[in-house]
Parts: C-alpha cells; structure tokens; sequence
C-alpha cells in the first residue's frame, strides 16, 4: 500500500478512537505554550498514555478531533525513512485542506526510530504548528538533540514508572491512613509494590505474571533501544555487563574490574564499549548512575558510580536472587523516588563512612538520607547514624533522615536530630518538609 494512504489510514483511525480514556497521572503536560514538548522515558513506562491524556483534556478545552494529528513511528505497516516525514503533513493537509495549521496539535510517539526527525521538528514549528508533543524512549536523543536545534523552545518532560502513590491509584486502593484498615491495606500493597514495581501495565493487571511481562519489555529494551540503535555486536559482554549491575545494586561498581573480569573469562571486551553502554543505559532508562558527591567535578567523574534500576519489578525479573533482599529493593525505590522528584541534583556521600543519598538544590544541599530496611539491629543502627552525621557535618547540613520500611522515630544525637520515617508515607507526601 502506498505510504501516504497509510499514513492518511493511521491519522483517521486514531481520530475515530477518541477520546481515549486512560488513567490520569501526577504529571501533566501543558497544553498552552508555544513550544515544542518532548516526554522521555522508559519503554511502557506511561508515555504514550500521557499524550493521550493531554488529547484528552485538549477535546474537553473544545478543541476538534479533527485538529489533532497523532502518528505513531512505532507503526510496523511503514519502514519509515528520512524522505518520508513530509509525507505525514501532506496527508494531513490533503485530509483537511481548509483547517489552519496553525491550530493543529501534533502528537508524534517514539519519533526517535527514525533517524534525521530533528531538522523536520524543528522546520514544521517554523512552518505548520506551534503546538508539537514528542514522545521517545531516548533521553539523549530526544532531550540534548532538541534543544540544542531549537535553542530554549523546547520543554522536556520525564514520566517514571508509577510512583506508589500512583500505584495505589491504578488499583483503586484509597491513600487514606485512617482508620487503621485502610493503612493496612496501604502497607500490604507497599510490600507489592516494592516486588513488582510500578510499571503500569503490572499494576492494572494484578493476575499476570509480572516477570514474563517485563521480561518481554527488557528484550525489547535490549535488542530494540540498544543493539539496533547503538549497532552493539558484542552481545554477550552486553548481557554481563547488566548481570554484574544487578548483582553489585546500591553499591560502587569499577569499569575497570567489570573489563579485567571478562577478559579473565575469555571475552573479548573494549572498555571504552563498557562506558558507552553505561551511558546508553541511561539514556534509555534502563539504569541510572549515582556520581559520588564531591566538590571537585573532575573528582566526580572519575571515581567508581553506583548503578539503580528504573523499575524494583524489572530487577526482579533479572536476578530473582534479590526478591528477598529487601534492603535493596527498598533503596532502589527511594532512589527512583528521589530521581523522580529532584532530578540530577542527587549523590551518594563516602568518606570514611558513607551516607546513600544527599539531595541539592544548585549547590545548597538539602537533605542527607540513609535507606535502612529495619533499624532493630544495634551495629545497623550505629552504622546508618554515623554516616548520616559525617554527612552532615561535612555539607553543613542539618536536614538528617533515615527512611525504613516500618519504623518512625525522632534520634537525638551529637547535638543533632534525626528524623526517622516509612518510606510508604514518604512516598504518599507525608514528610514532604522533610525535602524542600
């Protein structure tokens, strides 16, 4: 079939569709600036459903359906190349020549796939519509690229997996703490979701088998966004390469150790490809690293990182060894939280002791926190406090919090206070003094 009918087949498909009707999230994107709007984040992580949502709230503002132009580069009926983007605005304007374009909303999903998408963004804002929203699953290419061309009139959003709050929401369980039946539910569906983690396709469907879900996403994640994309050929230090991130999670991982341990293996290994595919991890979503904090930004770069996972279900999935950690898992969610809230302003502190996390805002720091399952233990205990004292007397900060799955206390120590709270209530907003 000719591409341009397809393309005309896809824009009047998607029209007779709406509204969609898909669940609301925190984040919502805004619908009245004249500016180019990109959403980052994870396969199935929830972008798609957020350009839906603001379709949504577009056709409630009375906008026609008419004026709404969605085009999906997923779309497997077209091999999509260069030459081929002029095709969707002439299809467009072929289907409602006497609509002005300059009242069309454009929605492009995973535009990324396509190589060259940059210069035809940035020439249809100049020349069709001031209203562009762009969906991928490359931070990288969707965020630096961008804005870089269009020099400040792009606005870049990330959506993460659900946070607990959402999660409570996508399975109709109130975030009401009283009366204590209600709490109990709250707290049980916590232990859920620090095991499944908060992909939204898992939340909405409690009797699927989450790992082979999200096995089927990491595949995609691998093949799709990284060997294809990145043109990888070494497969096998790729797939060790994540084993080792997994097994070395919340703690300072070496390059150079992960290099010896596969030449040692007998695998060929560059190391420059293992610092490009931490990197590229990042970029699409599938780990993000944890620079150390120090006031040297050369220092920064060059000492060992931690590694987290954008999702607890997707580590999970990768070494089942970990499900019963739940020391682990729990830090891994406080990161996510944390990520999610404060963006790149986040480091882990070590110096003869350690403190896992220490928040900033530009270069005032905000809080120092500790992630600790259960404080019952005595040397635990003294472990977490000291770290988050030296923490807090070398940045001068006074804002000291230890976040556990349980407990909640107030410690008084060494002319300091120490807030002790639940990572579930954190999650839920009930601290959020705590961080501002």
């Amino acid at each position: 079939m000719d591409k341009k009918l397809i393309i005309k087949d896809a824009i009047l498909s998607f029209q007779e569709k709406l509204p969609v009707n898909v669940m609301p999230r925190q984040l919502t994107l805004p619908v009245d600036l004249p500016k180019i709007i990109t959403v980052t984040g994870v396969r199935r992580g929830g972008k798609t459903s957020l350009l839906f949502d603001t379709i949504h709230r577009l056709l409630k503002k009375g906008i026609n359906k008419e004026n709404i132009l969605f085009f999906s580069f997923d779309d497997e009926r077209i091999d999509f190349r260069l030459e081929d983007f002029d095709l969707i605005i002439q299809a467009w304007t072929e289907l409602y020549p006497d609509t002005p374009t300059s009242e069309v909303f454009v929605f492009f999903d995973e535009i990324q796939i396509t190589d060259g998408w940059e210069k035809f963004v940035s020439r249809i804002y100049n020349t069709f519509s001031k209203h562009i929203f762009l969906s991928g699953s490359n931070s990288r290419m969707l965020g630096t690229d961008i804005s870089t061309i269009l020099r400040g009139r792009s606005l870049q959003y990330e959506v993460f997996p659900l946070n607990f709050k959402e999660h409570l929401q996508f399975k109709k369980i109130p975030d009401e703490i009283y009366p204590a039946t209600k709490r109990a539910k709250i707290i049980n569906d916590f232990d859920v979701f620090l095991e499944e983690g908060g992909f939204p396709e898992v939340a909405l469907n409690p009797a699927l088998d989450y790992r082979k879900l999200i096995q089927n996403y990491y595949y995609v994640m691998l093949y799709k966004d990284i060997i294809e994309r990145y043109g990888i050929a070494n497969v096998a230090v790729l797939k060790y390469f994540v084993r080792r991130i997994v097994t070395n999670l919340t703690k300072p991982f070496s390059i150079t150790k992960i290099y010896n341990e596969l030449r040692s293996a007998g695998l060929k290994a560059d190391k420059n490809l293992l610092f490009a595919l931490a990197e590229n991890f990042e970029s699409i979503y599938l780990a993000f690293r944890l620079y150390r904090f120090d006031y040297s930004v050369f220092k920064q770069e060059l000492t060992d990182k931690k590694q987290y996972f954008i999702d607890n279900g997707l580590i999970n999935t990768l070494s089942g060894q970990l499900k019963e950690d739940k020391g682990k898992l729990l830090e891994n969610a406080v990161f996510l939280w944390l990520r999610e809230k404060f963006g790149k302003s986040l480091y882990f502190f070590s110096k003869t002791k350690e403190c896992d996390f220490v928040v900033f805002d530009r270069d005032k720091p905000l809080a120092a926190i500790q992630v600790c399952y259960d404080l019952t233990d005595a040397e635990t205990r003294k472990r977490e406090i000291a770290g988050l004292l030296e923490a807090g007397k070398y940045l001068n900060c006074n804002n000291l919090i230890i976040v556990t799955a349980k407990e909640e206390e107030e410690i008084k120590t060494n002319g300091s206070k120490i807030k002790v709270v639940t990572a579930w209530m954190l999650f839920l907003g009930h601290f959020d003094n705590l961080t501002k």
